[in-house]
């Protein structure tokens, strides 16, 4: 499991940066300075987290059983916020109205505070 989440931490980080570039230079000229902005908070939240899920993968003192309820949350609240805001941002580029499902934006903020509580429970309880 250990593997699992650093590799999947190296993942989102690579994506973050990638995305990040994205948003600086290819969305310039396509959208405006507010949803470049918007971008930005979701690439940034996105490597927080990444590196969340490198310490995760890393911390020994916590079992690998434990780790994976932690995972799961983290995730999944990536994917809900940050994949959420990316397209509510590049909103005016596309034909489907990503307003529309903007509720699950806030879902993923609840799935990352949630990994974070249990992530500092656990390590809490093996101090």
């Amino acid at each position: 499991m250990n593997k699992t989440i650093f590799r999947t931490g190296i993942f989102f980080g690579i994506l973050a940066v990638v995305l990040g570039a994205f948003g600086a230079h290819g969305l310039k000229n396509l959208v405006s300075l507010g949803e470049i902005e918007t971008f930005e908070t979701g690439v940034t939240y996105q490597m927080y987290h990444a590196l969340l899920l490198l310490i995760l993968g890393s911390v020994t003192s916590i079992p690998e059983e434990e780790k994976k309820l932690v995972y799961y949350f983290i995730v999944s609240g990536i994917v809900f916020f940050s994949f959420s805001i990316y397209l509510l941002a590049t909103n005016s580029l596309t034909f489907f109205d990503f307003r529309t499902i903007g509720f699950i934006t806030p879902i993923g903020g609840l799935l990352l505070i949630l990994g974070w509580l249990i992530f500092g429970y656990r390590a809490y309880r093996k101090l």
